[in-house]
């Protein structure tokens, strides 16, 4: 099932006299469940690509029909609602904030604070092997631990899409795997998942790859074929 559609996306910004074509007649579906890897150098269009996914900027033309709707026709409010209401963010620079412990980062990103939501934000901590380090401020966290925070920030409103930006980006090998491995392991739940990267490592774990260069999308044919089966989005069980 088509959760998101992109037809000739383009995005130019001005740089003296000169148009740059940051993302340049893109055209892709995501379906339910998927799992993408964009991958290419700086400077290729993928972040630019990934906001404009995330309804964190607009596109010059083009239309990204999300869940039916046309995000980029819709006012300023109602693109704040949707983010809330269908999109999970993860950043390579983590973006938790330093006075407060793990898990009141999580409990920040909460829309509603329930007793039973704040229970689950210790459950998540704890699946992700966090379950001695809830009350640690992100100073006393390494990298992977603190990218482990953000997972579990981005998924603790149930999105139906996680957008993860660089997502091993600051972290060592051995991090980057455990945090490739539970990015699957979401994905097999029936997680969709958009991942940007300069790593071309982390494609074996993506259904379907991309490779973006000077706003231009490349899709490879021959990785994993898209899973189409309807996806039970209540769950963030990993």
């Amino acid at each position: 099932m088509a959760l998101i559609e992109i037809s000739h996306l383009l995005k130019t910004f001005k740089q003296g006299t000169t148009t740059i074509k940051a993302v340049n007649d893109v055209s892709f579906t995501v379906n339910e469940g998927d799992f993408w890897a964009i991958i290419g150098p700086s400077g290729s269009g993928k972040s630019t690509m990934l906001q404009l996914l995330g309804a964190l900027d607009r596109p010059t033309s083009g239309e990204i029909i999300m869940d039916g709707k046309d995000i980029t026709r819709q006012s300023d409010s109602k693109l704040a609602k949707l983010r809330s209401a269908m999109l999970g963010f993860v950043f390579q620079n983590f973006n938790l904030i330093p006075t407060l412990t793990a898990s009141q980062n999580v409990e920040a990103a909460l829309v509603k604070r329930t007793r039973e939501n704040r229970a689950q934000v210790k459950e998540l901590l704890s699946q992700v092997g966090l379950e001695s380090r809830i009350n640690h401020l992100p100073s006393l966290l390494s990298g992977g631990e603190q990218q482990r925070v953000s997972l579990v920030r981005a998924l603790i409103n149930k999105p139906r899409i996680l957008l993860a930006d660089e997502p091993t980006g600051n972290l060592d090998s051995k991090s980057g795997e455990e945090i490739m491995q539970l990015l699957k392991k979401l994905n097999e739940n029936g997680q969709t998942i958009i991942m940007i990267t300069h790593s071309e490592y982390v494609k074996q774990y993506a259904g379907r790859v991309a490779e973006m260069r000077d706003g231009k999308l490349t899709i490879d044919h021959g990785q994993g074929a898209m899973r189409e089966e309807r996806i039970d989005n209540q769950s963030v069980s990993l």
